[in-house]
């Protein structure tokens, strides 16, 4: 039996869904980095496996990645790792003083002091810009506007992910280059993207609910870290926003979206 629950980008829905999965006694759950808290708080016997999760260690799911210790396994995305690359990568498609607005939530707490500590190390300056529910994200770009942006880098999965194509939209509105986290906000309109290959993650998953089936333990799975990382740039964005982009930045691209 197999049970499909959803946020619909509504983080307050998720601790309701997990006690629920949990009460269905589940052999093994499978969630991205937005629900993990709640199923955290629900159950500390059920197997979850992590699809996607910022940095387990830092947000406390896992003990360690080599020996996760409790109920918990699975895959990071290592964000805080990779954030400071993000951050140059947009830099050297938009160069410039200008402050980069950071569009971030709860879930993406982790992500965004690291984006602090990145940005503080290289000299640059951030604006926060916390959303906590959808209603927010359109009040959000407009607060980067008024503040004179030169940037904007997105996190804030949970509430995003489902609104990738307003959020697309929104930056072309506002004119604002901005760095996604995943393939799938460029796909939809976003002007670029670098990260963990989501899709790979999630079909390696697979692999990791086969084991607990058969008797593995999580605690003694070791939490993976991403194998791909992929750049992905939307050209058809970038003409709309008026922007050249850079020969060694295209070079560099797994995808290049006509």
């Amino acid at each position: 039996m197999t049970e499909v629950r959803g946020g619909d980008g509504k983080p307050e829905l998720f601790p309701a869904l997990a006690t629920e999965l949990v009460g269905l006694k589940m052999d093994v759950i499978l969630a991205p980095g937005p629900a993990l808290p709640a199923l955290k708080r629900a159950t500390s016997t059920v197997p979850v496996i992590m699809t996607a999760t910022l940095d387990p260690v830092q947000q406390g799911f896992v003990q360690s990645l080599r020996h996760p210790g409790g109920n918990f396994t699975g895959f990071s995305l290592q964000s805080s790792e990779t954030v400071g690359k993000r951050l140059e990568l947009l830099k050297e498609l938009v160069p410039g003083v200008a402050p980069v607005a950071v569009l971030w939530d709860r879930f993406s707490r982790v992500t965004w002091q690291a984006a602090e500590v990145a940005a503080r190390e290289r000299g640059w300056k951030l604006l926060s810009l916390e959303i906590r529910d959808a209603d927010e994200i359109d009040t959000a770009f407009r607060a980067a506007v008024r503040a004179q942006a030169g940037s904007l880098m997105a996190f804030a999965a949970g509430i995003l992910f489902p609104n990738r194509r307003r959020a697309a939209e929104l930056a072309a509105k506002h004119r604002l280059s901005t760095m996604f986290e995943l393939r799938e906000y460029v796909e939809a309109g976003g002007l670029i993207a670098y990260g963990a290959d989501i899709v790979d993650i999630w079909r390696r998953a697979a692999l990791y609910v086969d084991k607990i089936l058969n008797g593995a333990k999580p605690g003694d799975l070791p939490v993976e870290q991403p194998t791909k990382f992929e750049l992905v740039i939307n050209l058809k964005t970038a003409s709309a926003l008026g922007l050249t982009i850079p020969h060694s930045l295209l070079a560099r691209a797994d995808q290049v979206i006509q």
